[in-house]
């Protein structure tokens, strides 16, 4: 295999066929042209607008279309803080480094591509909000109420004296009273002022922030016969603006929200404590440039522009292009602040049916030892139809267990009060050697890392934040015990995070196993992450940055010449994003050699399948549903004996190149068969909540078949009984996987 490439970040430039395979396969390929492409980003809003089909939706139940118009507004948030700000900066800073886009769509052209789409999105979110969803709220007894309509009374009056006003702070700006840093996402009243006695000039501005601190939903009235009736709480504060600014006559107020450019680049800077580092850079993220106004649809121009001038926004008076940053919201911006209404007690109706997880198959006998049931099988967990318990019992276990010798762990995202953090706490106060790998720069969740690193330390955990310039992103748990018969590793393998929380809303799978070949990888992945250790010859894992490009390459090109040799093919993947070229044009070569693709690519998808002669044997669906289809699958050759993987990993350039990933193969023949006949048919043959994407880069419903069939509540039926699921697996051999007319 040669010396490992253990930190190259650049893309592998090699020829995509192997030395020595068939001197035909490059005569397959036509050209690939720039129009073959679809842009990343506009292929991440046609995801966003999969996620407010949810809400518009009216089969949804009520609480769930609330539900996703809030996520709809936080994936908004994030796309502007980090993927909007990026073509900013290539756009309008002179000598900033321009990513390549094979669809060459420019970096400008992108943002104005983004404005005209993102204006239209938030057009029919509160279109849905105001015309369908707020009346459905009402007929339920659930109403939230203009700023018009608060009015008083005492005890609204007695909750803005003692709890809201003793936290505000008016803010004038005028040259002795500088105007304050407007915090990211956070939410203000601006205010034209005008003097009617007193101190002050004649005209002012004047801003408050309304309190992160208190929920943005104010409960007006106590519920009475399970009628609720609530008001935003920057509409509660408007009403009581003339009390903060006395002396001075209200002209007009708008709510506003500004979004910041919040990604933190780290590569290539040197530190002697990462640790300094991110703390310092959490803290740089508040005086970051803005990428965003959201503000009232009604907002006087003059207040706009105010605000416009004080931020350096680009506003749509400047003329320049067709790209602006300022968002008029025609109703209460930011809605995310809806997710409380989605936690009122009894109203069960609204919501989607409780779903209880089950113990995992593997794991039902009664009495057996988790340690024991791990060294008699491998055990697959499917998430959260599968209790998350299990993993949390396996480090909770090892905590306590005194034939553990030490536990290794990498943590990327986890819950804010970690069974799994706190058991590898006592582990170490029992004298347990523990290692943990935090990774510091899992995006927006730096902060709650930096918190859990500390911890881990002041406990006696040995914790290390992996590479500068590589994100850890593996999900790999690996216990060392004594035994009778000496010193066994014990490993967990996931496509998920180690948190309880998205556990139960997020689809991922895990794998539990003692195979021999698994925990000796893992053990040399540890000896990676900690000291740098290189030279081991992978013999199951397939490991990024050293190989897992190349590893996926290898095997679409490995179906490619089987298809050749006029044997059966098969490859299907189901993950979160693809975007990486040189994997999509492996998959166009292997579509024009006739093999049958079938994608599952939730978010952003760069592959334009139905393409004549290039990808019209690639089919791409997308899955939208209750839970977040998270867990990545790749399966590669067709008949009884293909080739199964997990991984961490999506195939985008980051995953291959810019972080630490692991892909882990089923070998158990078991599990192995649950996946291919139980799992795969049910994904492919959802026709109520899959989406196909065209060639144009839209994506189209499937046309629901009788009966309708829905993956995710089938899977929930067959883990809530193991007898159903005997009857309803499919293991059909002429159901659908592909099918190009389609």
């Amino acid at each position: 295999m040669g010396e490992p490439k253990l930190f190259s970040t650049t893309s592998d430039s090699s020829p995509l066929v192997a030395e020595g395979s068939e001197p035909n396969a490059h005569d397959l390929a036509q050209k690939i042209l720039p129009a073959h492409y679809i842009n990343r980003e506009l292929s991440w809003l046609e995801f966003n607008a999969r996620v407010l089909e949810e809400a518009q939706d009216e089969s949804t139940p009520l609480l769930e279309r609330v539900k996703f118009l809030s996520i709809f507004s936080s994936n908004l948030d994030e796309f502007f803080m980090v993927r909007v700000a990026g073509l900013r900066e290539q756009s309008f800073q002179k000598g900033a480094p321009q990513d390549f886009n094979p669809d060459m769509m420019r970096a400008i052209s992108q943002l104005e591509a983004i404005c005209q789409q993102t204006h239209h999105l938030v057009s029919e979110q509160y279109d849905c909000l105001t015309s369908s969803v707020l009346p459905a709220l009402e007929q339920e007894g659930i109403q939230i109420v203009s700023q018009k309509e608060i009015g008083s009374d005492e005890d609204l009056d007695r909750f803005f004296q003692e709890t809201v006003f003793p936290i505000i702070t008016p803010m004038a700006i005028d040259p002795s009273h500088p105007r304050p840093r407007y915090h990211n996402r956070a939410v203000y009243l601006g205010a034209m002022l005008k003097r009617r006695k007193g101190l002050g000039p004649k005209k002012l501005f004047a801003v408050v922030q309304i309190p992160r601190v208190l929920p943005r939903l104010v409960l007006l009235k106590s519920p009475e016969a399970g009628c609720y009736r609530f008001a935003f709480l920057e509409d509660l504060v408007a009403t009581r603006l003339p009390e903060l600014f006395g002396g001075f006559e209200i002209r007009t107020m708008a709510a506003f929200r500004i979004t910041r450019d919040s990604d933190i680049d780290l590569i290539e800077q040197e530190a002697d404590d990462m640790l300094q580092m991110i703390e310092k850079r959490l803290k740089a993220r508040h005086r970051t440039d803005a990428v965003r106004l959201e503000i009232s649809a009604d907002a006087d121009d003059e207040l706009v522009q105010m605000i416009v001038e004080q931020e350096h926004i680009r506003s749509d008076r400047e003329g320049e292009s067709d790209y602006h940053e300022v968002y008029r919201i025609p109703g209460p911006v930011d809605l995310t602040g809806l997710l409380g209404v989605t936690q009122l007690p009894n109203l069960e109706h609204l919501r989607d049916p409780p779903y209880k997880p089950t113990k995992p198959r593997g794991l039902r006998q009664q009495g057996e030892d988790l340690f024991d049931a791990i060294a008699r099988r491998d055990i697959l967990l499917h998430h959260p139809y599968d209790s998350f318990s299990p993993v949390v019992d396996f480090v909770n276990s090892a905590a306590v267990d005194p034939k553990v010798l030490a536990i290794k762990q990498t943590l990327y995202r986890t819950s804010g009060d970690s069974p799994v953090v706190r058991a590898l706490m006592q582990a170490a106060e029992e004298g347990k050697h523990v290692t943990a790998l935090v990774e510091l720069k899992a995006r927006f969740d730096e902060e709650a890392n930096v918190s859990w690193a500390r911890q881990l330390e002041r406990s006696g955990v040995h914790v290390i934040f992996g590479f500068l310039d590589l994100k850890t992103h593996c999900k790999v748990s690996l216990v060392v015990r004594q035994e009778d018969s000496g010193v066994r590793r014990y490993a967990h393998l996931s496509t998920g995070n180690y948190n309880p929380t998205t556990a139960k809303i997020y689809t991922d799978l895990g794998l539990f196993t003692t195979d021999e070949d698994i925990v000796e990888d893992a053990s040399a992945l540890f000896n990676l992450l900690t000291g740098y250790s290189q030279g081991h010859q992978w013999r199951k894992l397939v490991v990024a940055p050293d190989e897992l490009h190349r590893k996926t390459i290898d095997l679409i090109e490995e179906q490619m010449k089987v298809a050749m040799a006029g044997k059966p093919s098969r490859i299907f993947a189901k993950l979160n994003s693809l975007v990486d070229y040189d994997v999509i044009e492996s998959l166009y070569r292997a579509s024009q050699a006739g093999v049958p693709i079938e994608l599952l690519v939730r978010g952003i998808c760069c592959l334009r399948p139905g393409i004549e002669g290039i990808s019209d044997n690639i089919r791409v669906t997308s899955i939208v549903d209750r839970y977040l289809e998270h867990s990545r699958i790749f399966v590669f050759g067709s008949g009884s004996h293909p080739k199964v993987f997990l991984s961490s990993a999506d195939w985008m350039p980051r995953n291959f190149h810019r972080r630490v990933e692991v892909m882990f193969p089923i070998k158990a023949t078991n599990l192995k068969k649950r996946i291919l006949s139980e799992l795969i048919p049910n994904f492919t043959n959802d026709n109520v909540k899959a989406r196909v994407l065209q060639s144009d880069g839209s994506y189209r419903r499937v046309k629901s078949g009788t009966p309708k069939f829905r993956c995710q509540e089938k899977l929930m039926r067959m883990h809530s009984d193991e007898t159903s699921a005997k009857k309803t697996q499919i293991t059909d051999p002429n159901v659908r996987l592909y099918d190009a007319s389609k």
